[in-house]
């Protein structure tokens, strides 16, 4: 295989200067205009992130990132959260957009007594049975029988709705 080098050449400085008749100002405000034309439309077009098309072909709205969870399992959901929470595999401030202010503050003090937490190694916990009622509109109530080894705890919490963000939070919570 032949070798090909590469040659770069320098012009003199002269030749790169503006002529002297054109004004100083001319020769920056052409350098700094951005060029137009075919090129940089297509250029532009091609940024442009395409439309999500369906296995059908035809083009569909992205869909929000919580519309696939559905109410039917928040509870359980919420629940392994709390209750991984309680028993320090999660850090408590993964839940904090997720409650209200005295519900945070409930969970904070009962994270710090650590009753789901044991001495050693942390195992994790799992979730017997989950019961759930809901007492008015927006509110859930939530009882969870929680394994950890050979000892058992209870954890029951309260979510409500936000009136503006509809968003499902943490109100209260008890465990033993």
């Amino acid at each position: 295989m032949a070798e090909t080098a590469l040659r770069t050449t320098t012009a003199p400085a002269s030749a790169l200067a503006a002529p002297a008749s054109a004004p100083a100002a001319t020769t920056a405000t052409a350098a700094a205009a951005p060029a137009t034309g075919p090129a940089i439309r297509r250029l532009a077009a091609a940024r442009r992130p395409a439309p999500h098309r369906a296995p059908t072909g035809r083009a569909v709205a992205p869909r929000h990132p919580r519309a696939a969870c559905d109410d039917g399992d928040l509870a359980a959901r919420f629940a392994l959260r709390l209750v991984e929470v309680l028993s320090g595999l999660r850090p408590i401030g993964q839940l904090a957009r997720h409650t209200t202010h005295d519900g945070y503050r409930l969970l904070a003090r009962l994270a710090g007594q650590g009753p789901l937490r044991r001495p050693g190694q942390p195992q994790r916990p799992r979730l017997a049975r989950v019961h759930e009622s809901a007492p008015a509109a927006g509110v859930l109530e939530v009882c969870v029988r929680v394994e950890s080894g050979e000892r058992h705890h209870m954890v029951a919490f309260r979510l409500e709705r936000h009136r503006r963000t509809e968003q499902w939070q943490l109100a209260a919570v008890e465990a033993r």
